[in-house]
């Protein structure tokens, strides 16, 4: 078979310029290391007031707001310990001014008391939130407690935002999100999202996100995408290091729709319900040295128990691939060094025959590709031909799987022989009428020719293989030979090949 090209360019993004991904410890050592409980483990920091700092009063209700108004820009405000609140209006809230900083000290409470929306809005640049615990504030779907407005270049560290409606926090432009707990939120711990799709340069580094989606959106409003621990939409440029993402009800990360220049490593990942990681219409990413164990038992066995033998899998890439022309520092999907662990099943390639842009069924109806400007072009008989044929479709290609380690045990409950399963698959094309894309085009594409490769992974355990579409299982011997010749230099129990 061809062999698998190079994983890692240098490239510019529009907005930022990002060096290549440096070398990193092997994946069970330095996600097992790195990362730990921040719940309640935080550091006692800003005991007292640091000098010049303007001093909020826990005793007056909407302090924080009053005295952030009436302050220069560039303030530092100190919180004491108690609990302090807003002005009992649901948009009482905190309105920053450019490079504000909010340091709370060990005990410092901003409590919303079930009645503000928001805690801190509008668009200020360069605000920095540290040491403050964040709660009960009352979010509407789809938006934030923090940075509600996704300003640019926010510093949140070593907070707490639990137990709050909607998303504990929001993202902008170059936002850190350092050693934080985002716990046991309404619907995400963060939803990276802006109206204008500018968000670039994000770090999300060291955090404990856990318990989110309280309010279980996905049963609330089904199929609307908006769950889980984060969820990240068009951002262009985003590193996930080292952080523990677990017992989110829904997806751990779920990356969807035209999301570009991703790196997720360092991470352990663990007891998600749904996917550890989704990563959907969506391109260049590197996936690396992460612990993922024990994701997708409960959605991947409630689709068993319903009868359906799709492939749910702990790592999902729904049409998402490596992409040249689209800038980023890798031009590949590179999934490498990993840990993989009793999840339902381990790694599903997926792609949708009918879903392309300007398609009826595609779910993101108002977003094309980032190779084709107008939708409206996306239409017979135009993108019959090329550059149209191939560039109205989200591809699942330039997929590299190698040197991961996956372990499975068999003696789950309700697997019936539907978990403990490798795929890459797609449905046969059928709708709309005009699609080019029909029959079994993508199907043998996403097999055979988008450059998708698995090589040099170990196996333990009895795991099969789903290849082409869902009625197709192989095993081991059939997955590496033809016409499939995937897992070269595979070990299956410890058993290696000649290679």
């Amino acid at each position: 078979m061809p062999r698998p090209h190079s994983a890692l360019v240098v490239l510019l993004t529009a907005a930022f310029v990002i060096p290549v991904f440096p070398a990193a410890a092997p994946a069970a050592v330095a996600a097992a290391g790195l990362t730990g409980a921040v719940c309640d483990h935080q550091p006692a920091l800003n005991p007292q007031a640091p000098a010049g700092a303007v001093v909020v009063d826990a005793g007056v209700e909407g302090d924080l707001s009053v005295k952030t108004r009436s302050a220069a820009p560039g303030t530092t405000f100190w919180l004491p310990p108690g609990t302090h609140r807003l002005a009992a209006d649901q948009f009482g809230q905190v309105i920053p001014k450019d490079g504000d900083v909010y340091l709370g000290a060990p005990g410092a409470v901003l409590d919303g008391g079930g009645i503000n929306q928001a805690a801190f809005t509008q668009q200020a640049k360069d605000v920095v939130i540290r040491g403050l615990t964040i709660q009960n504030f009352v979010a509407p779907q789809d938006q934030g407690v923090v940075n509600h407005d996704s300003g640019e270049h926010w510093v949140i560290e070593n907070s707490t935002i639990q137990n709050n409606r909607g998303a504990a926090l929001m993202a902008g432009i170059r936002q850190v999100v350092r050693a934080n707990c985002l716990r046991g939120n309404g619907q995400y711990g963060m939803n990276a999202y802006r109206p204008d799709n500018a968000i670039t340069g994000l770090v999300v580094e060291g955090n404990e996100i856990s318990d989110n989606n309280v309010d279980d959106w996905e049963t609330r409003n089904p199929g609307c995408g908006c769950s889980g621990g984060i969820k990240f939409w068009a951002v262009n440029g985003a590193d996930v290091r080292g952080n523990w993402i677990h017992h989110n009800h829904g997806a751990g990360l779920w990356a969807d729709t035209n999301d570009n220049d991703f790196l997720i490593e360092d991470n352990l990942i663990e007891d998600n319900d749904a996917e550890a990681i989704f990563y959907e219409i969506s391109y260049n990413v590197v996936i690396r040295h992460n612990v993922i164990r024990r994701n997708n038992v409960v959605a991947g066995s409630r689709r068993a128990s319903r009868g359906d033998n799709f492939p749910s899998a702990a790592v999902y890439l729904s049409e998402s691939g490596g992409e040249p022309r689209v800038p980023a520092r890798t031009d590949v999907l590179d999934v490498y060094g990993n840990t993989f662990e009793d999840n339902w099943s381990a790694i599903t390639l997926w792609e949708n025959a009918d879903r392309f842009c300007n398609s009826p069924a595609n779910t993101s109806s108002a977003s094309c590709t980032k190779l084709v400007t107008d939708r409206t072009r996306c239409s017979a008989p135009g993108i019959d031909d090329e550059p149209l044929f191939d560039d109205c479709r989200w591809k699942t290609q330039r997929v590299e799987i190698h040197s991961n380690t996956f372990r499975f045990d068999p003696a789950r409950p309700g697997c019936a022989g539907l978990c403990g399963r490798m795929a890459v698959l797609s449905n046969y094309g059928t709708y709309p009428a005009w699609s080019p894309y029909r029959a079994t085009v993508v199907q043998e594409a996403i097999t055979h020719d988008q450059d998708n490769y698995w090589y040099s992974n170990d196996y333990v355990g009895p795991w099969t293989f789903v290849a082409g579409d869902s009625s197709r299982t192989l095993t081991p011997e059939q997955w590496q030979n033809d016409p499939w010749n995937q897992d070269d230099c595979a070990s299956f129990d410890g058993v290696t090949p000649n290679c």
